[in-house]
C-alpha cells in the first residue's frame, strides 16, 4: 500500500483470494489422438487457406495488369491459315485431341470419356481414399497416379506450344500482337511516330498508273488483294506502304526468290499469266516501290 506522495513508490493492490478468476477463452482441443490433424478446420485451417488464396489472387491480378492478354485477329471462318489455340490451362487437352486414339472416330473418347475420368477421379478421391496416412511414399497408388498425371499434363502443355511455334514457322505466320510489338519497337529505334491503334493503312499512290492494270493481271492480286490491303490473318501483308521498307530492286528480288509464305518464281508466273515482258514487270515493281506513306 502506498504512503506519502512519492511518485516512484510501488503500489500493490491486494485482491480477494476467495473470488475465482474467470476466463472466457476455450481450452484448445487435443488432436494428438487424430493422426495428421493439428488444429481445427474451422476457422483455423480455413482462415490460413483463405489468406494464401488471397496472396495468389493479388499476384495473378498484378500479372494480368502488367501483361494484358494479346488481341488476335477478328474471327474469320473463311481463313484456312488461322491456327486456333486455347488458353494455356487447356493446352494439354488441345494436344491430347491431336492423337489418333482421341480424334476422328475416337473423338468421343477424347472429348468426353478421358475428361470425365480425370475430373470424376478428382471429385471421388476424398471418398475413395479414406486412409489416415499422409506421407506420399506410404501411399504408392495415389502418389503414382498424381505423378503420372502431373508429368503428362506438363509434357502435353509444353509439346503443344512447341508444335504451335513450329506450325507458325512452317506457314510463315507472325501473330498479330507480336507483329504490332515489333512495329512499335522498330518505330522507336528509327525515330518515327508510333503506329496508331487503328492500324490504318496509307492511301494508294499513283492510282492512275498503267502498272495498276499489270498488277491486276499478275499473281500478286490473288494473295495481296486488288486493293493491296493483303490478308494479315492469312499471313499475306499489305502492299500499301511497302515502298517504305523495300525499293524497286528489293521488290524484284522478292518476286523472283520469294519470302515468307510467298513462293519463288512469282516473277515468271506473273509474266506467263499476263503475257508480260520484263519491262512491264519492272514497271510493276517500280509502281509498288512508290507505295509509301505520305508525309
Amino acid at each position: 500500500m502506498a504512503h506519502g506522495h512519492k511518485s516512484d513508490e510501488k503500489v500493490v493492490y491486494v485482491g480477494d483470494s476467495r473470488v475465482r478468476q474467470k476466463s472466457n477463452r476455450p481450452l484448445p482441443i487435443d488432436y494428438s489422438a487424430y493422426p495428421g490433424k493439428s488444429e481445427a478446420f474451422i476457422p483455423n485451417f480455413l482462415l490460413k487457406e483463405w489468406m494464401v488464396a488471397a496472396v495468389f489472387l493479388v499476384g495473378i491480378l498484378v500479372l494480368v495488369m502488367s501483361e494484358p492478354a494479346p488481341l488476335g485477329y477478328p474471327a474469320d471462318p473463311t481463313n484456312t491459315h488461322f491456327i486456333p489455340m486455347p488458353d494455356w490451362y487447356f493446352l494439354f487437352m488441345y494436344q491430347l485431341l491431336k492423337y489418333p486414339y482421341t480424334a476422328g472416330d475416337y473423338k468421343i473418347f477424347g472429348t468426353l470419356v478421358i475428361p470425365a475420368i480425370m475430373f470424376g477421379s478428382l471429385l471421388l478421391a476424398p471418398f475413395l481414399d479414406t486412409g489416415k496416412e499422409r506421407r506420399f511414399y506410404r501411399r504408392p497408388i495415389a502418389s503414382m497416379l498424381m505423378f503420372v498425371s502431373l508429368i503428362a499434363t506438363i509434357y502435353l502443355t509444353v509439346f503443344s506450344w512447341h508444335h504451335y511455334q513450329k506450325e507458325l514457322d512452317e506457314k510463315g505466320i507472325i501473330p498479330e500482337h507480336i507483329e504490332r510489338r515489333e512495329a512499335i519497337e522498330e518505330a522507336k529505334k528509327s525515330g518515327k511516330p508510333l503506329p496508331s491503334a487503328s492500324n490504318a493503312l496509307p492511301a494508294l499512290v499513283a492510282a492512275d498508273d498503267p502498272a495498276k492494270d499489270i498488277y491486276a493481271k499478275a499473281t500478286c492480286v490473288s494473295c495481296h488483294g486488288a486493293d493491296l490491303k493483303g490478308n494479315k490473318s492469312a499471313g499475306f501483308p499489305a502492299l500499301l506502304g511497302v515502298g517504305d521498307t523495300h525499293d524497286k530492286a528489293a521488290i524484284l528480288k522478292i518476286m523472283k526468290e520469294g519470302v515468307g509464305k510467298m513462293p519463288a518464281d512469282q516473277y515468271e508466273a506473273s509474266k506467263k499469266m499476263g503475257n508480260f515482258t520484263d519491262a512491264q514487270m519492272e514497271q510493276l515493281a517500280d509502281w509498288l516501290a512508290k507505295q509509301k506513306k505520305q508525309s
